[in-house]
């Protein structure tokens, strides 16, 4: 007899489970609080324009990448046109009075040519992060094993995978994207390859993955964006006879006997099934859901010292103008510092999606301004609504001034604005301080392993960003794939893929 599944969550995780569990035999139900699929991967419309909360840039959108059979699978991007950028960003570095432009590229060679440009003095260690980034172009240790499967053979196997890249991973894996640009003596390269991510304390070698990947073309755009993304897997899922039930939240995760039997909604309705997975936000699923019964001191300082991705304030326009002849992200310093939320700014980054014509009207442009918030803040403010929107109001037109100041009568061509906060997305998501890709990788978080299951508690297992450090697409569907493969190994059957 087929087992019945209940998924929390229809975010990339939660369709990601359940379409493999719909390949294998089981039974799944999705509930979902929000009235969309693809929890963070989404997009809202205003006035014509399609606001993307999500995709810039998608690992393994390239045949040639390892991960685009997983992509296949799931039809995620069935019929889709991918762009692929020639620049990452163009960041401007120094003060107004010495500043310049530095031109993250996403071909390794150009980037070479322009960091030299900039900085000649530094050409032995330029040099050498260009060849980092040409040697991680390949780098995609990928297996259909999950870790918990793992025998000798995979290991040996993995090893094997690994030895191209040992030398440079144990050289580097403990250095943050700070710690890498220290090794630079031109101030202007310093500064530029720390605000590439705007995350000094990221990992370094996730930034060669990257910019790697970016290099060998296997990172691209897929037109439509975010919401027409999760929109494919969604369908994929229900072709396969999965069902979703939308604006039901799960107030508590129902168990008997330590075994979990079963979910109730907000609305009282409770839903029974032999498994419960949980691809929602993992705090509120360890404390909120199941109160906090099945859990563990290693679990809660996870939960209390790790660092999260930080949340952002987000700033959408609908712009009567076409920003196509700009770079599709841009870093500009400010010739007066700017004040958002207490702290002062100097510089303001936005991005522009002219690449993809689905999301403005012809002739315009849908233009992002995003930076570091503070949850806290935005937390207090809520408690006074008309408090919430005067701040929002107001850093939006602070920021509108600073993008007069460079493109002059840009003001007046404005068709729409829309804010969105750390509240906004927790809202929707439920995600942890409105943090949108979990825990932050960190030299620390690279190689943590979480489990799936919470101990004391039976038929329950956790996918998505919390088990999988540094979140991102990629990882919530491995995470998801890899869940359903130790249920299949569990029922001694073999994870099997339907191929349409």
């Amino acid at each position: 007899m087929s087992k019945n599944i209940i998924i929390i969550g229809s975010g990339i995780a939660g369709l990601s489970s359940g379409c493999y569990a719909q390949m294998n035999g089981y039974n799944t139900h999705i509930v979902e609080q929000h009235s969309l699929p693809g929890g963070l991967c989404t997009a809202w419309e205003r006035n014509g324009y399609k606001i993307d909360g999500c995709i810039h840039w998608l690992v393994g959108s390239s045949p040639e990448s390892s991960f685009y059979k997983y992509w296949e699978e799931l039809h995620a991007l069935k019929e889709t046109e991918i762009v692929q950028h020639e620049i990452f960003t163009t960041i401007e570095t120094g003060t107004p009075e010495d500043k310049k432009i530095f031109t993250v590229y996403t071909n390794a060679d150009r980037l070479n040519a322009n960091m030299k440009k900039i900085a000649p003095e530094d050409t032995a260690e330029i040099d050498t992060f260009t060849a980092l980034i040409k040697k991680f172009s390949s780098f995609e240790i990928i297996t259909d094993t999950p870790p918990e499967l793992m025998g000798l053979g995979d290991f040996f196997n993995m090893m094997k995978m690994m030895k191209p890249y040992m030398r440079e991973f144990r050289q580097y894996r403990k250095l943050t994207i700070k710690d890498y640009a220290e090794r630079f003596s031109n101030s202007h390269l310093r500064e530029g390859i720390t605000a590439i991510l705007d995350m000094p304390d990221f990992s370094f070698m996730v930034l060669l993955f990257m910019l790697g990947w970016q290099h060998a073309k296997k990172a691209g755009y897929p037109i439509g964006g975010s919401l027409p993304f999760a929109r494919r897997i969604e369908n994929r899922y229900l072709s396969l006879g999965g069902s979703i039930q939308y604006n039901s939240r799960v107030k508590r995760i129902l168990t008997r006997k330590n075994r979990a039997v079963g979910v109730e909604l907000d609305s009282g309705q409770k839903q029974y099934a032999d498994i419960i997975i949980s691809a929602a936000d993992g705090y509120s699923t360890i404390y909120s859901m199941l109160d906090g019964k099945y859990t563990n001191k290693k679990i809660d300082r996870m939960y209390e010292r790790l660092p999260l991705f930080q949340p952002f304030f987000m700033l959408s326009l609908g712009v009567r103008r076409d920003f196509s002849s700009q770079p599709p992200m841009i870093v500009r310093l400010l010739d007066s510092p700017i004040v958002l939320e207490g702290k002062t700014h100097h510089k303001i980054g936005f991005q522009h999606y002219c690449h993809d014509p689905s999301l403005a009207p012809d002739g315009a442009s849908l233009l992002e301004i995003m930076y570091t918030s503070d949850y806290d803040y935005w937390k207090n403010c809520a408690q006074t609504p008309d408090l919430y929107r005067k701040n929002k109001a107001a850093i939006a037109e602070t920021l509108i001034g600073c993008l007069e100041n460079y493109y002059p009568g840009i003001r007046k061509e404005i068709e729409m604005i829309d804010t969105a906060t750390p509240m906004t997305f927790e809202r929707y998501t439920s995600n942890r301080n409105g943090t949108y890709e979990g825990w932050l990788l960190t030299p620390k978080t690279l190689t943590m392993r979480i489990k799936k299951t919470l101990p004391g508690l039976k038929n329950f297992y956790m996918a998505g960003q919390w088990v999988q450090p540094g979140g991102g697409l990629p990882s919530v569907v491995k995470s998801g794939r890899d869940l359903i493969s130790l249920l299949c190994h569990k029922d001694k059957k073999i994870l099997k893929i339907s191929p349409s």
